[in-house]
């Protein structure tokens, strides 16, 4: 039995998804996969075009044998707290040998070495002194490698799968080093292009032909979602419940806000669209995806303390009999089940977080095109193939 742990969000799950994770066993002989999938919100800061229970059904369909939830204060995270989470919580199920990914370089040394760069790099004085300044994270941070490290280690840092690639080779390290990484060379369409080949279309583009009811049949094998959730149909919640938050509430958004809750304070006393709100909240030293998380933590009550303790269960979406095999294979280090309910008994801090997911997907539920009641967070089934 070898076992690697995918980090994902199948959002939707896609023919460029389902090469990873034949690759993942062809390539590395993993006999077993699990996925650590985000949940109903996604680290690009919006929601899910499906839920995720569909979602995980996908996942199996697809490849995978056992799908676990990203809490959601993780998954509409920074890219550091993003793949720390899942990590931790691919290390808690005490039986994974590897986390595979894909990355735009293919070449796992390469990746090991940008990391080191990073490492070092945000140790450097030159880079407190760019955030000091109110640069961004990765401005701060492309300034310094530049200082110190070749262009090859300077670009593998600005390709999208490549930065989540090194955080999660960062995570791996300060976890021990027990599961090894692994990496699987992106094919296909470039991360949120809207180009593409026959077979393999970006996430991004197959949204956009999903929303807009196109056939998807040659980019998936699966297209069974029932409906789909956009957040311009929560778009006046949203901006109810920032109108309604103190200054102090913004100062509580995880990862800091450098000064952008002042922003944001004043910006939502004017804006009438969420579009809107994002142009007059933006910067040079903020990241579009990072404003749009930070609106959506406000809505969902998530703060940086949320963030200060790893998750607190790992809850599982969906399995196959493999996956079953994987459950029964390690020795765990955290509360596993499929019941939101039962994990919440386990502890204050499980509780807590499952309130947490509790009021997410109630809010989640009215973003879908037909909206659900409350409550589908205790009521929803593992899907069992």
């Amino acid at each position: 039995m070898k076992t690697a742990a995918v980090i994902c969000e199948y959002n939707p799950f896609h023919n460029g998804h389902k090469y990873h994770l034949e690759q993942t066993r062809k390539q590395y002989g993993a006999t077993h996969i699990v996925c650590v999938m985000s949940g109903n919100f996604t680290q690009r800061g919006d929601v899910a075009i499906a839920d995720k229970y569909s979602r995980a059904r996908a996942a199996l369909y697809g490849g995978a044998d056992l799908v676990v939830e990203l809490p959601t204060p993780f998954a509409l995270s920074s890219a550091e707290h993003f793949a720390m989470g899942a990590c931790q919580i691919a290390d808690a199920l005490g039986c994974v040998d590897m986390l595979s990914f894909g990355s735009e370089c293919g070449d796992i040394s390469v990746l090991e070495e940008a990391a080191g760069a990073v490492h070092y790099a945000t140790e450097c004085e030159e880079f407190f002194e760019s955030m000091r300044k109110g640069e961004s994270y990765p401005v701060a941070l492309k300034k310094t490698v530049e200082l110190y490290y070749t262009p090859d280690v300077v670009k593998t840092l600005t390709e999208p799968n490549n930065t989540l690639a090194v955080e999660y080779i960062r995570a791996l390290d300060k976890l021990g080093g027990i599961i090894k990484p692994v990496t699987v060379l992106r094919s296909g369409a470039a991360h949120d292009s809207d180009e593409g080949s026959d077979t393999v279309v970006s996430a991004s583009k197959l949204r956009k032909m999903l929303s807009g009811g196109s056939d998807v049949s040659a980019y998936t094998d699966f297209t069974d979602y029932g409906c789909f959730a956009h957040i311009e149909n929560i778009e006046t919640a949203i901006l109810a419940k920032l109108r309604t938050m103190s200054k102090s509430e913004f100062e509580r958004l995880p990862n800091g806000t450098g000064g952008m809750d002042s922003r944001i304070y004043k910006a939502v006393r004017t804006a009438t669209s969420l579009p809107q709100l994002m142009l007059m909240i933006k910067s040079k030293n903020f990241t579009m995806a990072r404003i749009r998380r930070l609106i959506l933590c406000a809505f969902l009550g998530i703060t940086g303390n949320d963030l200060k303790n790893p998750p607190a269960y790992v809850r599982i979406l969906g399995m196959n009999d493999k996956g079953k095999e994987i459950l029964a294979a390690g020795e765990h280090k955290l509360p596993v089940d499929t019941s939101l309910a039962a994990l919440a008994k386990t502890g204050p801090e499980a509780a807590h977080l499952a309130r947490l997911e509790e009021r997410a997907g109630n809010l989640y539920a009215l973003a879908l095109d037909k909206r659900q009641p409350c409550g589908t967070e205790f009521t929803s089934k593992p899907v069992i193939i």
